[in-house]
């Protein structure tokens, strides 16, 4: 157990708080949606019912999708990009010694003989999460529109219809914007400042022009 642990401390942390603010999202969400319910003359859902209602769905979703957007795009970017002094870029050709050129050609040499997908199996799972999570935002939100729609006596809509309204867009939008400006502190930020012992972090003798945490 303690070599479970060891090995795997950090995941199963951040599982942890995952677990713990879903939990928290769950019971404060169902609070509010049952006191929307309350407003519309309609029947209140116990919790059990709520984890499978549409309105936990499409906000859980939509979050999930935004994470997996991020992650996919920087991936992606920081292969191409990189930005001075950050320990999340990759270094320039100027900064690296002969260790790390031989490096380099070596990870090109094993590219070149990889099938495609084991080249880029990381960015495929990230945009394949990020399309299944927009998926469920969008069915779900969908649904949570309807059944508000009729509880207000008006008509449901269709698919294409729900897509032309500004709500489903705003939900996603508010998210993504939320997630590319994070990354961008980060990427600013360890520039000029540091954390001893964090991985995200450059060595305090360290000067800030220097490219990378390696």
């Amino acid at each position: 157990m303690k070599r479970f642990w060891a090995d795997n401390a950090l995941l199963l942390v951040l599982l942890g708080f995952f677990l713990l603010f879903w939990l928290a999202q769950a019971l404060s969400g169902w609070a509010g949606h049952n006191q929307e319910l309350g407003n519309l003359k309609q029947h209140t859902l116990n919790f059990a019912q709520y984890l499978a209602s549409a309105h936990f769905w499409s906000a859980t979703a939509e979050n999930w999708e935004s994470e997996f957007l991020q992650l996919a795009a920087y991936v992606v970017l920081t292969i191409h990009l990189k930005q001075r002094g950050s320990a999340e870029s990759n270094p320039y050709e100027d900064e690296k010694d002969d260790t790390q050129r031989q490096q380099d050609q070596q990870e090109r040499r094993a590219a070149a003989q990889a099938r495609f997908w084991r080249r880029n199996s990381l960015t495929l799972a990230l945009l394949g999460l990020f399309v299944l999570s927009l998926l469920m935002h969008l069915r779900n939100s969908w649904q949570d529109d309807n059944l508000e729609r009729l509880a207000r006596g008006q008509n449901a809509e269709t698919l294409w219809a729900f897509l032309g309204q500004p709500e489903f867009w705003f939900e996603s939008f508010q998210n993504w914007q939320s997630e590319f400006l994070a990354v961008a502190v980060i990427v600013v930020l360890t520039i000029f400042l540091r954390q001893v012992g964090s991985s995200q972090s450059k060595r305090l003798d360290e000067p800030h022009r220097k490219t990378g945490d390696d």
